[in-house]
């Protein structure tokens, strides 16, 4: 006979966000009694939740954090073992798991598989005689215990760092470690894994397709069945997404917005937090100190040659009174000064860059594309050929001659049309590891930008998002689409290299 059972969430600092106050009025809502357990005062609490004293279960004492991001997620994975063990009638859920159909166990077992490797605890129900639930306690009763389940390498490596009066702390180790590591290795030593339910009951949209919930009219009906109890939000990860790329509240047409409609939630009352209260604080300076600052003329002959002394002394935007993007290049050029290779040049404007490219590559070739004459002087290892990028046509035809290239640089016309057009015609002519790079991605000519083409960072950033391209234009889309298989890696930085600021320049290379 199944039974009902009350819902446990527990809160560490701060005030609830609208997030959490959805998914706690989902359990209500579905007629459980949800109880909020907290260690102080808590605001935003939504009527009919109950307000608990997490004391009760466990004192708080030190918060046992993880160190990498400062989330207090261990903490809250021993509370919610030691509350299964004290409670027979309450089954743990995460405050951003979201109920969808009401609780119910006839043995006590409530858990669930989130992939094919790992039965997540984010939602967990255990009979309070358990053999896993005693596994469990005993497991993260010690904040230095060495998992069974490492590889025999790392369990010795941490055997003599124990040894040597060094353990390693649960918070230096790998996420989840008392979590879904540890839930999915107890289960499985004891044989109670038979209990767990299938993906779509608890976790059906994965932590990496997590970003459809926020898509408007968005056909979830494959990942949310009749099967489905529970839908999980992805925590702090999801509310991120929702502040930098939402404008902190999700589009009204996309599940999560559908949801917080359906259940009366108002976001502004309980706007998500702008950082993470749980984050380590940033070492600041000592008040009196300084540090002298430092710019490249300090730096200038230090070391191996260096291509942001070229461009300094050039008076170029790429060196370090500008743009910075030599710092970058130096990184991946040097291993290729003195090399023989093939370097693609799109826009050659500026003869004093091509000039700083032949002395740093010295013995490379350098094939300029522009769509003007070139103004600099003649060098035998410069080729220019003249065309435009207005299609990829246009650019096939301009290279069908030239060589495969090691390295093309786009610093052409910055218009993202030009751009898109040269990748798709040029990255086939890449060779196997070669990079292929494009410039100035924040500024594009307006009076070139009529073609209702994305920003090249936004088309990139969509294919890290995705894992494919979306463009307006069917046959590009196509075409890039097609290079995914040879794609090696992507990486897409911002402007003085600062995350905060606005995408500046893409690298590609190739497999």
């Amino acid at each position: 006979m199944s039974k009902d059972y009350a819902i446990a969430q527990l809160w560490i600092g701060g005030n609830l966000s609208y997030m959490e106050q959805l998914c706690a009025v989902s359990f209500r809502d579905a007629g459980h009694h949800v109880k909020m357990y907290t260690y102080g005062d808590v605001g935003n609490i939504p009527d009919g939740i109950e307000i608990c004293d997490a004391n009760e279960i466990m004192p708080l004492g030190n918060v046992i954090a993880h160190k990498r991001t400062g989330s207090p997620a261990p903490q809250a994975d021993k509370w919610r073992y030691n509350m299964l063990a004290k409670t027979d009638d309450q089954i743990w859920a995460d405050t951003d798991a979201y109920c969808v159909k009401r609780f119910t166990s006839s043995n006590g077992h409530f858990h669930g598989w989130e992939s094919a490797h790992h039965i997540n605890n984010g939602v967990v129900g255990l009979p309070a005689d358990s053999d896993t639930l005693a596994g469990l306690i005993d497991f993260t009763s010690d904040e230095y215990a060495i998992p069974d389940w490492f590889s025999d390498d790392l369990k010795a490596e941490m055997r003599a760092k124990k040894e040597a009066g060094d353990p390693v702390h649960v918070g230096e180790q790998s996420w989840g470690v008392w979590g879904p590591q540890a839930l999915t290795h107890f289960l499985h030593k004891t044989g109670e894994h038979k209990y767990s339910m299938p993906i779509e009951a608890l976790f059906p949209i994965s932590f990496k397709k997590r970003r459809m919930m926020l898509k408007p009219n968005m056909d979830l009906s494959h990942y949310v069945t009749d099967n489905t109890l529970s839908i999980h939000f992805w925590g702090r990860r999801m509310r991120m997404r929702i502040i930098e790329r939402e404008n902190g509240e999700p589009h009204p047409d996309s599940l999560i917005g559908k949801l917080i409609k359906k259940h009366g939630i108002v976001p502004s009352d309980a706007p998500l937090p702008k950082s993470n209260p749980h984050r380590p604080k940033e070492p600041k300076m000592i008040p009196g100190t300084a540090i002298p600052e430092i710019t490249n003329a300090d730096r200038k002959g230090r070391g191996i040659v260096n291509l942001t002394d070229m461009a300094d002394e050039r008076g170029l935007d790429q060196g370090s009174a500008k743009h910075r993007f030599t710092e970058l290049y130096q990184m991946l050029f040097n291993p290729l000064r003195g090399r023989a290779i093939h370097m693609g040049l799109l826009g050659l404007s500026e003869p004093a860059a091509v000039d700083m490219w032949l002395e740093y590559l010295s013995k490379a070739k350098i094939t300029g594309v522009d769509m003007d004459a070139y103004a600099g002087k003649k060098d035998a290892r410069l080729k220019t050929i003249r065309a435009s990028s207005d299609a990829v046509e246009t650019v096939e035809r301009a290279t069908s001659k030239a060589a495969p290239f090691d390295v093309i640089l786009d610093d052409a016309s910055h218009a993202s049309h030009h751009q898109q057009h040269a990748f798709a015609a040029l990255f086939p002519k890449l060779k196997s590891g070669g990079l292929y790079i494009v410039e100035d991605l924040r500024f594009q000519p307006k009076a070139l930008e009529n073609h209702g083409y994305p920003r090249t960072a936004v088309l990139f950033q969509g294919y890290l998002r995705e894992g494919g391209f979306a463009h307006p234009d069917t046959n590009i889309q196509d075409l890039l689409n097609g290079f995914r298989e040879d794609i090696s890696g992507c990486f897409i930085f911002q402007a003085q290299w600062h995350k905060d600021k606005r995408d500046q320049i893409l690298v590609v290379q190739k497999r």
